[in-house]
């Protein structure tokens, strides 16, 4: 049986949960594609570093990172090689790129999809970052090679959103896009107006996994901007980049505002908009009132919403319900399904 070879770049929880859910799903790729997977290659900075051309044992590399935070010593393949050498050297077929996010530059992630489509190779990235500073770029570079390039988890993680408007919205021309897609900012927003204390707001989420140690990325908008920027970038052409996003994040925001609009039947929630103005793309993302009796404003917690408008089918919403990690890696997974798929043919 034929194994389509997998290369990872990072190992984080999102990755670790894909790891598992190949492990899980073995069985079931073989028998639906005629096919298996095996990864040849794991890149981290802090855990080590695995190449092994006849498949890593996943299982035990996630009970290692899980128990002692790295790769164990003995780990058949265990090296010291960098992101750029595992691509460049290591057996593959796609690599999926899961490194952390750079918000300011989405490098060196960038770079990362660049060498490996040169190498000859698939990519599927979980990283915001190239999409939403180099998506063009990118997607000409895939093209011009015949290679394939999947990035479902960048937005609202395993929820198909660019998966929708590629197979069922076939010829429609998106004219607007926006929602809540930053659902730290969400759960801040809607803890506040229940009466919570800041500071144990962001403890508890950080205890939860959700609020990063450094917050101010959500807050004030860096995390929304990039997330509609790579939106429009692929929905609907946009060529921008996050630094050219209207953003507002709602580190101003007092619980006087939550109380007044409270007062008036409304809530406060961060939204993200992206439509056409004077034949050009235009994006912001900012707090906003919303009427209580409106769709938006029962988006709670950590649940994200995204509308997509075009001019064949109108509105089209997706709503993704409080995700956790296994959400995220099943992002990866499909887009993995869909290289699979598409090497089958």
């Amino acid at each position: 049986m034929r194994n389509v070879k997998v290369a990872m770049l990072g190992f984080g929880n999102a990755g670790q949960a894909f790891a598992k859910m190949l492990c899980d799903k073995r069985t079931d790729i073989e028998k639906k594609y005629g096919c298996g997977v095996i990864v040849t290659a794991i890149a981290t900075r802090t855990k080590g570093t695995i190449i092994n051309d006849e498949g890593i044992d996943l299982a035990r590399a996630c009970r290692d990172v899980e128990t002692c935070g790295h790769f164990a010593e003995d780990t058949t393949g265990l090296c010291t090689a960098s992101d750029f050498e595992v691509i460049r050297s290591a057996d593959y077929d796609v690599i999926c790129e899961l490194t952390p996010l750079e918000i300011k530059t989405g490098q060196p992630a960038i770079d990362h999809i660049k060498e490996a489509f040169v190498h000859g190779s698939h990519v599927i990235t979980a990283n915001k970052g190239p999409i939403a500073w180099a998506y063009r770029e990118l997607a000409d570079m895939a093209k011009a090679r015949g290679l394939m390039f999947f990035y479902e988890t960048t937005v609202m993680d395993g929820t198909p959103v660019f998966n929708l408007v590629d197979h069922d919205l076939k010829l429609c021309r998106v004219t607007e896009v926006s929602g809540i897609l930053n659902s730290t900012t969400n759960y801040i927003l809607e803890e506040l107006a229940a009466g919570g204390d800041y500071d144990e707001i962001i403890a508890e989420g950080k205890r939860r996994g959700f609020i990063e140690e450094d917050p101010a990325m959500d807050i004030e908008g860096f995390d929304a901007a990039a997330k509609i920027t790579a939106l429009l970038n692929v929905l609907m052409d946009a060529g921008i980049t996050p630094d050219q996003v209207d953003r507002k994040g709602i580190e101003d925001i007092t619980m006087e505002d939550i109380k007044a609009a409270e007062a008036d039947g409304k809530v406060i929630k961060l939204l993200c908009r992206g439509t056409i103005e004077d034949g050009k793309v235009r994006a912001s993302v900012g707090p906003q009132l919303v009427d209580k009796g409106q769709m938006l404003a029962t988006i709670d917690s950590t649940t994200s919403i995204v509308s997509i408008t075009t001019d064949l089918m109108g509105k089209v919403s997706v709503v993704e319900h409080a995700p956790e990690i296994e959400q995220t890696a099943y992002g990866i997974f499909g887009d993995l399904l869909r290289v699979m798929e598409g090497l089958v043919r």
